[in-house]
């Protein structure tokens, strides 16, 4: 008996959910009985499952004209009982990476992109380390706060969903979620879970099953789990800031030199993230929302500047030992796919140190006074990932395509939108 089988016996389960991540980072898949996968030679879905809109559109067109089928393959480390459904049934939840009919990754999968750029890494015998801060707003179920005022880093704010909260810390370790510390944050409703650092694909799986489990948690609540980059014009945005460092094989912070100091490498790859981040940010906010988080004097960035436990910077180097060296890249908003996010922001700080690109000198004062230089809308982000061509061969050319001919669809769908706001100002005055 293999050790699926004994695990699934043990567990007394019935299902396994087989899932992966579509380009919007939402979860698809299929349900199927366990003596159903355990005799299938292998599970295949459609193509074009991946490439769907945010309202659920698959672009047929972007796939082959014979609509193929990809082969899904298991990874045993995602392995775990799903949360509870409440019907009685033991289900497990089983991630899997997509291979087309050769068994080659596909590149616009989202893991596949992550793993790509990570296999870039171990060539030079590095391994990326991140930790993933997770931001979220817990509302009334209509979407408005249950609070009628803001609390700011209240401790008060959790306590008065302590039912929920005591069952999401039990969802996060029945997923091995490595959760660690929750904040109130700055909005009314709003908090903050810090992620224990590591693996990067592990730390994008779990943002991955959290984002899902949150939110399904909440409704049994009677709440709302929202992700939104910005759900109020008038209170903060929700991001997720990555804390990236680099180790060898013997953990060793690799932007540090013995004596302590910063080592060239750490130059290098914060000179990397100001050079390509502004070209990448399509994978960091990838629709129209995202960009109204991005404004000055909001704790969002406006550029890649770079300073010393300085919030106002796009990239900020957190005061730390040389062992804990490290730098946090503020700019992905959470409504983003984590795998891509992180491929993004590796990708760009190893292109920095192949490149040996030098950084501008760090920044102590308010980097709200210096140049914008991120794209401030979905139409600039698309043009400016398909312009980057050293991002290309990292991401491979074909997901690049692929995102960008997405996101130019979905674009195209918000454009034609009438707003209240022009209905309201318009409608008589015009």
């Amino acid at each position: 008996m293999s050790d699926l089988q004994q695990w699934l016996s043990a567990q007394r389960i019935s299902h396994i959910e087989c899932l992966f991540p579509d380009l919007n980072g939402q979860a698809r898949g299929k349900l199927i009985p366990c003596h159903s996968y355990l005799d299938s030679a292998e599970q295949r879905f459609p193509q074009v499952s991946l490439i769907q809109t945010l309202d659920g559109d698959p672009q047929q067109q972007l796939v082959a004209d014979s609509d193929p089928d990809m082969r899904l393959r298991a990874d045993p480390r995602t392995l775990c009982l799903k949360p509870d459904s409440g019907n009685g049934q033991r289900i497990a939840q089983l991630i899997h990476d997509c291979l087309d009919a050769d068994g080659e990754p596909i590149p616009f999968a989202p893991r596949n992109v992550l793993q790509r750029v990570l296999a870039a890494y171990r060539q030079q015998g590095w391994q990326p380390v991140v930790a993933p801060e997770i931001e979220f707003y817990l509302l009334a179920a209509d979407g408005q706060p249950v609070n009628p005022t803001r609390q700011p880093y209240s401790v008060d704010q959790a306590p008065a969903h302590a039912a929920f909260f005591a069952e999401l810390e039990q969802l996060c370790a029945q997923q091995h979620i490595a959760s660690d510390t929750m904040l109130g944050e700055v909005g009314n409703g709003q908090f903050e879970l810090n992620l224990q650092h590591g693996d990067a694909l592990a730390l994008a799986d779990q943002v991955f099953l959290f984002k899902r489990s949150a939110k399904t948690l909440a409704a049994r609540h009677g709440l709302l789990a929202t992700f939104m980059a910005k759900p109020f014009a008038d209170d903060a945005g929700s991001a997720m800031h990555i804390h990236q460092s680099l180790i060898d094989a013997h953990g060793h912070n690799l932007f540090s030199l013995p004596d302590g100091s910063a080592a060239p490498r750490f130059g290098h790859y914060l000179g990397g993230l100001q050079r390509y981040l502004p070209a990448a940010m399509l994978l960091l906010a990838a629709n129209p929302n995202a960009y109204r988080r991005l404004s000055p004097h909001s704790a969002a960035p406006i550029n890649v500047e770079w300073g010393i436990d300085n919030r106002s910077c796009g990239l900020r180097v957190p005061d730390s030992t040389p062992a804990a060296r490290r730098v946090e890249n503020r700019l992905p908003g959470m409504d983003c796919n984590p795998y891509l996010a992180m491929a993004a922001t590796l990708a760009c700080g190893l292109l920095g140190m192949e490149q040996a690109i030098a950084p501008s000198a760090p920044l102590s004062g308010s980097a709200y006074g210096m140049a914008a230089t991120l794209p401030t809308s979905l139409p600039q982000a698309i043009a400016a990932l398909r312009d980057e061509a050293a991002l290309h061969p990292l991401l491979h050319p074909q997901f690049v395509a692929s995102f960008c001919a997405l996101k130019e669809v979905e674009w195209q769908t918000f454009a034609r939108t009438i707003t209240p706001w022009e209905r309201q100002q318009l409608l008589q005055q015009a």
